[in-house]
């Protein structure tokens, strides 16, 4: 039975649990993980390397599948969701943000951006997707292919691309990752940038303490279970 929290929540998890089955023994890799995220709130999950923690961010998005809990996404329990639905609202509502980027090396730029926007028949695909690459600073690299453009421009392009089709909630998973620390810290001011302006709701999952500080809230992973705190 669901709470009014789940249903008037942007995410909300209670009592996650994940086991997987390995050489046919079974490994527990979250235990108990609850977690609340209002509309425009910013969260933080972090941990030691091997923790667990793009696991439950693949279970708060809907990606795999709890061995125990369950998961409110914008206000419908996705254990209730077929695929198909699971992934319509995740196109139609939810940003991603990965650590390698995760663009199509065939695309351009450009065309990565307008993919989500395209593929949802969104008639204004071609002007938002300007848009928002002059907006990432941009302008002048749309006919690149990702090859051909740095590390953090390639995360430009996945901040773009996350961000143009106006979501309700954007997952990140170590934004800055594979990137130097300047560069880095360029990203991440801007994604926190467009995330204020855009009133989007952020799970962030980073190892980086200092980066999670700038959150609403941070979470912290350990022995399998997800400890709160708001900042």
């Amino acid at each position: 039975m669901s709470h009014p929290l789940e249903e008037t929540s942007i995410l909300s998890a209670r009592e996650l649990a994940k086991q997987v089955h390995l050489n046919g023994e079974a490994l527990t890799i979250l235990k108990s993980a609850s977690l609340t995220l209002a509309d425009g709130e910013s969260v933080a999950i972090v941990g030691a390397s091997g923790s667990g923690k793009s696991t439950l961010l693949s279970l708060l998005a809907g990606l795999d599948h709890p061995s125990g809990g369950e998961v409110w996404m914008l206000g419908q329990a996705l254990s209730s969701l077929s695929e198909d639905a699971r992934a319509l609202l995740r196109r139609d509502r939810v940003g991603f943000v990965f650590q390698n980027f995760q663009l199509m090396p065939q695309l351009t730029a450009l065309e990565n951006v307008l993919l989500p926007l395209e593929i949802a028949g969104r008639p204004d695909a071609a002007d938002a997707a300007l848009a928002m690459m002059e907006r990432v600073g941009l302008g002048q690299r749309l006919r690149h292919y990702p090859k051909h453009l740095s590390g953090g421009e390639q995360q430009r392009v996945a901040l773009a691309r996350a961000f143009v089709i106006a979501p309700k909630l954007l997952f990140a998973d170590e934004p800055t990752g594979n990137l130097d620390a300047a560069t880095g810290r360029q990203i991440i001011d801007l994604l926190f940038q467009l995330n204020a302006e855009e009133g989007t709701a952020l799970v962030l999952v980073t190892h980086d303490t200092e980066l999670a500080s700038r959150c609403d809230a941070i979470y912290r992973l350990i022995d399998g279970k997800l400890v709160g705190a708001r900042a």
